[in-house]
């Protein structure tokens, strides 16, 4: 079991204000895995001192410099790749081979991308009369969820280091040892002191306290959309810019002339990958209404392959989810779904029989869902896919559309420009043609309540940033 029982502030591991702990549980066992401070106000007060105080110093560094604090951190990163794997395998319950290559493959590879971009980027650039300077917005605060834990810290806190601000992060108490590494590679890089501290905590203590104190400059939040309504609220004080990546219910539109067992196949990776504990998941599969019956069957057959079980066994396609509350919201909405007359095609709200311990829940896959369905409105956060048929394709779009979340998405077409047209009709922040994979330099983020801002890319580094404008006197001509 590993015991953090210190906080990392100004430069050095420190012992927390208060004395309560918080467990983390493995998902696959149950049993409590690690233990880590349950920070307070005065933790939160002495990390934002020291980001205010390191943000002059690390701001005014060259960006050369600061690239190869992010090359240290990086390195640092690949050389525990397995154990941060295996700790995610634990924490989170993605299966521990996908776990190194995605929740450990990807937040090294986010610092090594923002190191390379220093060394390219224009910072400042003339118009006119005027020198226009991107200068880092000041102290951030960061607060992460637990379903990509590392990946999400580093989506924030690698571009924010680049662009020269200073960084207090508060990682999710589900999903927090995660964290820890990152300050132990972070500290052995040699980092100045301040620039980056860890508080861990529960929201309504550590991030409440983030999100509204004066001296932060920046909150970026990843997490509910509840979460993030609170969250804006407690910024609008001391208006400060708030970056928002929050929920979503995406649509993956099967047109008429697609490959539909191709389609089916890719919608139902996309929904169930990481036990289907994904914001941007494919959760809702749109079918022309003449084609049900066959993309049911496509379904019901592909729902077999994939099973579920320890994550650390080597077999299975898909672990547990990450706490008993998350399980038992899964499973509420799957009775949900049966209650309302949705078609069980595969699955089901029973916990699987041969999995006696874990947060395991069957992947279920509904038919002839209505639009309007309670399991095709809301996020549900688990391994879930609807079915909704659709007579034509301005039927698709509006169904697409009609939900209060914009984050990703998918069309599928024999016709890439075909595909394309439809894409553009969707209110939605991504939208993948045809399984077009993730883009990492692509920017992320969503329309309506999935949030405002964008991360990765140069655009995730563009919005640490502040324009300031210099109006140069014009020289005189000769």
């Amino acid at each position: 079991m590993q015991v953090r029982d210190q906080l990392y502030i100004n430069g050095q591991w420190t012992a927390a204000k208060g004395n309560k702990s918080i467990d983390v549980i493995n998902a696959s066992t149950e049993e409590v895995m690690g233990r880590v401070p349950a920070g307070t106000q005065d933790d939160v007060n002495a990390a934002v001192a020291a980001a205010r105080a390191a943000f002059d110093g690390w701001s005014a560094r060259p960006a050369a410099e600061r690239a190869a604090f992010l090359q240290k951190i990086q390195e640092g990163l690949k050389a525990r790749m397995e154990e941060i794997g295996r700790l995610i395998a634990g924490e989170v319950g993605m299966p521990v081979k996908l776990a190194t290559m995605i929740q450990a493959g990807s937040p090294t590879a986010t610092f090594g991308m923002y190191a390379k971009m220093l060394g390219s980027y224009a910072f400042e650039e003339k118009v006119g009369n005027s020198l226009i300077l991107r200068e880092p917005v000041g102290v951030v605060a960061a607060i992460t969820p637990w379903n990509y834990p590392l990946h999400q810290i580093a989506a924030k806190v690698a571009p924010a280091l680049a662009a020269g601000c200073t960084v207090v992060l508060k990682p999710s108490e589900v999903a927090p040892l995660n964290a820890f590494v990152l300050a132990e590679i972070i500290h052995a890089a040699g980092l100045p002191a301040g620039v980056f501290n860890l508080v861990t905590g529960y929201g309504p203590v550590v991030g409440e306290a983030m999100a509204a104190h004066p001296e932060v400059d920046m909150v970026s939040f990843t997490g509910s959309t509840r979460a993030g309504k609170r969250v804006s609220e407690l910024a609008s004080a001391t208006v400060k810019r708030v970056a928002l990546e929050l929920g979503g219910k995406s649509a993956s539109v099967v047109l008429e002339d697609a490959d539909l067992a191709a389609a089916v196949k890719g919608t139902i990776n996309a929904c169930f990958l990481n036990s289907g504990q994904t914001c941007s998941a494919h959760t809702r599969l749109l079918v022309p209404a003449g084609k049900y019956e066959e993309a049911a069957k496509i379904a019901a057959e592909l729902a077999k392959g994939f099973t579920v079980g320890d994550p650390f066994g080597g077999t299975a396609k898909l672990g547990p989810l990450v706490s008993e509350l998350q399980r038992e919201r899964v499973r509420g909405y799957i009775r949900k779904g049966i209650e309302e007359g949705a078609e069980l095609i595969a699955g089901g709200a029973d916990a699987p029989a041969d999995l006696p311990r874990g947060y395991y829940v069957k992947p279920t896959i509904f038919g002839r869902v209505r639009p309007d369905a309670t399991i095709a409105q809301e996020e549900i956060f688990g391994p879930v896919l609807s079915i909704i048929t659709y007579k034509d394709e301005d039927e698709a779009v509006k169904i697409a559309n009609n939900t209060p979340y914009g984050l990703g998405g998918g069309v599928w077409s024999r016709d890439e420009e075909h595909a394309k047209k439809v894409a553009r009709r969707m209110r939605t922040g991504q939208v993948d043609i045809n399984g077009g994979p993730f883009n990492p330099q692509a920017p992320f983020g969503g329309f309506k309540q999935s949030g405002n801002g964008r991360e990765l890319g140069r655009f995730g580094l563009e919005e640490f940033l502040e324009y300031k404008s210099l109006q140069l006197k014009p020289e005189a001509k000769a």
